[in-house]
């Protein structure tokens, strides 16, 4: 992706050297020496600094820890210093945010960038959402960024949306951004030889796919083998699918609530066909709005991420067992 130059400094040295780990002294001398970056200054002559300049600094400063001289590699780009880390770690970077943040932290980090990226969706710019969801994953990492940025931003985004202050258009623009980041948030390292298999998908009459997309990320990240299929599909396709890899689970993401019954039959005749062997999991925005049904055919409803992720975890440990 193109690299967009956020020009709204607004953190003072002190912060910038909280989240990114750099103590101050080595900020400015990086700057001074090799412009690794190049804050601007207040009215009162002090340092200001843009989400892109901590996102920069964050990957510099993992890269020195990794052994490359700051004299070489101050002057990469963005994409070129994410490419260095993941070429020697194998997989995408881990963000260095981790180890210097508390969990508290970036909680308050990524509520500060679900108000920056709802500024961006008002505005109708994809290059300034785009610029803040890359910045906002270098500081949180895939976990933190999936479900305390992109969960409660499209929920905004949907609430918004009912209210009249956003159009289709808008929803429509922000899900094609997350769509285009989906390579960087997958969890690239293997799964283990005995990892447990799923399907994730949506029934028929769900075309919203953005919450079965998260979900298989996150899946991938409790170690379960994933096939995403996408979005709106008919229930024999989706059980010939789990027969085809002998999925020991099947997740299905509900986005929209409908009264016209389809998603009733629909989902009636998966867990005919997919049987008792195969655990039926159910989340999203709409999951609620069809819970009688959910209880009476006998499904694992997901409340939210961290019950999402013990589900998995019990599942996998029947599994192996």
């Amino acid at each position: 992706m193109a690299e967009f130059n956020d020009d709204s400094a607004q953190y003072l040295i002190s912060t910038v050297s909280k989240r990114s780990g750099i103590k101050s002294d080595l900020v400015r001398a990086w700057e001074r020496r090799y412009q690794a970056v190049t804050p601007t200054r207040t009215p009162g002559g002090h340092r200001v600094y843009t989400d892109q300049d901590i996102a920069r600094l964050k990957l510099l400063n993992q890269a020195t820890n990794n052994g490359h001289s700051i004299s070489q590699i101050a002057q990469f780009s963005l994409s070129d210093l994410k490419t260095l880390l993941k070429d020697e770690s194998g997989s995408s970077p881990t963000p260095f945010s981790n180890a210097v943040n508390s969990k508290a932290n970036l909680y308050h980090i990524a509520e500060d960038y679900i108000e920056k990226c709802h500024t961006a969706v008002l505005a109708f710019d994809a290059k300034l959402l785009e610029a803040n969801f890359e910045n906002a994953l270098v500081e949180l990492g895939s976990e933190i960024f999936i479900e305390k940025l992109l969960t409660p931003l499209l929920s905004q985004i949907g609430e918004r949306w009912k209210e009249g202050e956003l159009r289709p258009a808008h929803e429509h623009m922000a899900s094609s951004v997350i769509r285009s980041l989906s390579y960087i948030l997958r969890n690239n390292s293997p799964c283990s030889v005995n990892a447990p298999k799923m399907i994730v998908t949506t029934p028929m009459g769900q075309r919203h796919e953005l919450g079965a997309m998260l979900a298989a990320i996150m899946a991938e990240f409790s170690d379960w083998q994933v096939t995403y299929l996408g979005a709106d599909l008919p229930a024999e396709e989706i059980a010939v699918a789990v027969k085809y890899i002998n999925a020991q689970a099947l997740t299905i993401s509900l986005s929209f609530a409908s009264d016209d019954h389809v998603v009733h039959k629909e989902l009636r005749r998966l867990k005919k066909l997919i049987g008792s062997d195969v655990a039926l999991i159910v989340g999203g925005r709409a999951a609620s709005h069809f819970q009688g049904l959910l209880n009476e055919i006998g499904v694992l409803t997901i409340k939210d991420y961290p019950h999402y992720r013990e589900i998995l975890k019990h599942l996998a440990y029947s599994h192996n067992n």
